[in-house]
């Protein structure tokens, strides 16, 4: 049976709102998104109400869990402040065409002298979660986050890999993976399986092409969630694929969960560098170790000639590394096969584990994991 978006309206309008309004007559929900059983939206509020608005959206998912067809029901609760408001304001409108998934319940919040990461909580399972990070797009950051995930599971770690990249996530194009998560028993969503990795991305909830116009507080929303509602299972390692840049992504995180560390993405050429150092400065702000800079697109080696070619610089992160006192992770080449390999959704570190390229991966991982030693081993 096909379920309409008018047939979640129908239900949605006999919830109650805590000021007794209908909920489709509050203002405050997103477009609906219904795709094969799948419903998904959001219910935007102002800060200050969040909490009675909690019970509200936990109605809103039974109401729609009830409709026949409907197999998964995905209702995210945001909130944000009003800039100068002195109390609080009448909800407003929040339209959006990518939708976050399942929520929980909120914590109460913090008295405002609490310090943001006071919030922070271990995932049960997971002995140590890293975030792979860059001040920049196209630095090949997620390329990266995945054969380096790879190459710590052929150091015989457990490990999984969260796609937090909420605006454009990579992680189903290069892991070949179309497969929509399923819940669990308690209500959480399971993780899909390849490559011996446990995988988690936005990207297997929303079609390739949907534009993800998010505002702030529906991207940490759906980033907690994906922390929070996921069966990980037991985990040495969530390597986590952060979105470029220094915003509510990351310091969502950071707050979240106490991260073991980062690892900073970087190409040699300056304008990537710089970039580079925001990062790294915004991670050391809140407290989070960095585990070490990777150079990307470090040289290219001519295949037919095996002239070697710096095209964007070279040496450029070592250096920089070196002058901000952290750990230099290693140098990634531009090579076609990492290339190709990524497109084709089979990571060169699975698909060609005896190559030069994986050995590179795999000994980044190695410098990694000894900076975790301590943290792996209490678990």
């Amino acid at each position: 049976m096909s379920v309409t978006q008018q047939q979640v309206l129908e239900r949605l309008a006999k919830v109650a709102s805590p000021h007794g309004a209908a909920l489709t007559d509050a203002k405050v929900l997103s477009d609906i998104a219904v795709n094969d059983g799948k419903v998904f939206f959001s219910i935007n509020v102002d800060a200050a109400e969040a909490r009675a608005w909690e019970s509200v959206r936990s109605e809103a998912e039974k109401a729609v869990r009830a409709i026949p067809g409907v197999t998964t029901a995905m209702v995210a609760l945001t909130a944000e402040r009003k800039a100068g408001a002195a109390s609080p304001a009448a909800p407003h409108r929040h339209g959006t065409q990518g939708v976050p998934h399942v929520s929980t319940h909120r914590p109460p919040q913090q008295p405002a002298s609490a310090s943001p990461m006071s919030k922070q909580a271990e995932i049960p399972g997971i002995s140590a979660v890293i975030a792979v990070a860059s001040g920049k797009g196209g630095v090949g950051k997620s390329t990266t986050a995945l054969n380096l995930a790879l190459g710590l599971r052929d150091l015989g770690l457990r490990v999984g890999l969260l796609d937090a990249d909420i605006y454009g996530p990579s992680v189903p194009r290069l892991t070949g993976l179309r497969d929509k998560p399923q819940l669990n028993a308690g209500r959480k969503m399971i993780p899909l399986q390849r490559f011996g990795l446990a995988i988690m991305s936005i990207g297997f909830l929303v079609e390739e092409e949907t534009a993800m116009i998010w505002r702030g507080p529906m991207v940490m929303s759906a980033i907690t969630q994906m922390l929070r509602d996921v069966a990980w299972g037991t985990l040495d390692i969530l390597v986590v694929d952060m979105p470029p840049g220094t915003g509510d992504a990351q310091l969502t995180l950071a707050q979240n969960v106490p991260l073991k560390g980062a690892v900073i993405i970087s190409t040699p050429q300056d304008l990537s560098l710089i970039d580079a150092r925001r990062g790294l400065a915004m991670f050391k702000k809140v407290n989070v170790p960095v585990l070490g800079i990777v150079e990307n697109m470090s040289y290219f080696q001519c295949p037919q000639c095996g002239t070697r070619s710096d095209i964007f610089g070279h040496g450029g992160a070592r250096h920089e590394a070196e002058r901000l006192g952290v750990p230099f992770l290693g140098e990634i080449p531009l090579h076609m096969s990492i290339r190709a390999t990524s497109d084709s959704g089979t990571p060169l570190v699975e698909s060609e584990p005896d190559g030069p390229h994986a050995a590179i991966y795999r000994a980044i991982g190695a410098r990694v994991r000894e900076q975790l030693h301590d943290a792996i081993a209490a678990a």
